[in-house]
């Protein structure tokens, strides 16, 4: 992360620290507040389900003072708003894993490997840190920093820190592709379009980091690729990862879109792709985004499924650095846009939806 960027979110933080606290609860992993724990205060605050599903309902406010929590968060009520003391300082870190098995024996696979799940809407966190401490995907499978399965999420100057499959944003598509069930707390659920924020934010992983069906803007964010290959492997030329793994349904009109991001990464030059479609009728976009030389020209991989070349949306405007490429080096089957193109991908048409919501302004 820049020099910069920091600078920023720990004057931010000094700002919200600052503010007058109101009706909140406090939580403080020495016992001075509150609470000691996240998951205890969570449990502690009224369910706000009642006031509404527009988002105008009052909100529950939480401060985490700094400190690592080793929790595993479960976020059910709507409304809730987490803020720390900046995301160097106040972290909240697990390490299960998709390898990880029950009592019974039966694998946790993905989508219980969370360290935070947010399954409610309104939810917002400020100057935090999700881990997932698990390790590398080679060793422990998949395993989410965060499972958010919200509407009208926001995460503000918060890193997020993983390997493979650090952030998922639901809903889970209609089936799994290799088994009868997805497993985790939405399995069977009704699937809803969701709508999700992340702002000045950090994201670290390698393998499909970035992953799932819902509509979200990354607007200034660090996007960071770790490098997880050998020597060997790297003279072989394999690829070091993927950064997104869309899965966006046939009748949402955005997917992923990237704003004024950078994408850095100490993995080997050419080694990265952009994304590789999850589901075929995934959609991404990067606009204004500086991307390092670990981006490989083409850009864009397609799963190995021919079919999808025709039905996914991957799009970049006025991409910068070593990485950017020239519409006669990305995927045929990619696009470059123009100015007017680029106009749609505006963040109010982007999110604001039948209610209006604008997390930016």
């Amino acid at each position: 992360m820049t020099d910069q960027r920091l600078a920023e979110e720990g004057a931010a933080a000094g700002a919200l620290g600052s503010s007058g606290s109101g009706s909140c609860l406090t939580v403080a992993s020495d016992g001075t507040g509150d609470y000691s724990s996240i998951q205890a205060a969570i449990d502690a605050l009224p369910d706000n389900s009642a006031n509404g599903s527009d988002g105008s309902g009052s909100r529950l406010l939480i401060r985490v003072k700094a400190g690592v929590y080793y929790e595993k968060l479960h976020v059910e009520k709507p409304g809730i708003h987490l803020i720390g003391e900046g995301a160097e300082h106040t972290i909240i870190t697990y390490d299960d894993h998709a390898l990880k098995r029950f009592p019974d024996g039966s694998q946790y696979h993905t989508f219980h490997s969370y360290t935070a799940f947010i399954g409610a809407d309104d939810f917002t966190a400020e100057g935090l840190s999700f881990v997932n401490s698990a390790g590398p995907g080679k060793d422990v499978g998949q395993a989410l920093a965060v499972y958010v399965d919200g509407d009208r999420a926001v995460f503000r100057r918060c890193h997020f820190i993983g390997h493979q499959d650090t952030i998922f944003t639901g809903p889970l598509p209609e089936q799994p592709l290799d088994r009868s069930y997805f497993g985790g707390p939405r399995d069977g659920a009704e699937r809803r379009k969701l709508r999700q924020y992340f702002e000045n934010c950090y994201i670290e992983g390698d393998i499909d980091f970035i992953f799932g069906s819902a509509t979200v803007v990354f607007k200034g964010c660090e996007i960071f690729t770790k490098s997880r290959l050998t020597e060997a492997e790297v003279a072989e030329g394999q690829v070091n990862g993927w950064i997104t793994a869309a899965s966006t349904p046939a009748d949402v009109s955005y997917g992923y879109v990237f704003v004024d991001c950078d994408l850095t990464s100490n993995a080997p030059p050419q080694s990265v792709y952009l994304g590789r479609p999850w589901r075929n009728d995934a959609k991404v976009c990067f606009l204004n985004c500086w991307m390092g030389a670990h981006v490989k020209q083409e850009g864009w991989h397609n799963w190995n499924k021919a079919d999808a070349e025709a039905t996914v949306q991957y799009a970049e405007y006025k991409s910068a650095g070593p990485g950017a490429g020239r519409a006669d080096q990305r995927a045929p089957w990619s696009k470059i846009l123009t100015d007017e193109e680029a106009a749609e991908y505006a963040l109010s048409l982007v999110l604001s939806g039948a209610d209006g919501w604008m997390p930016f302004e």
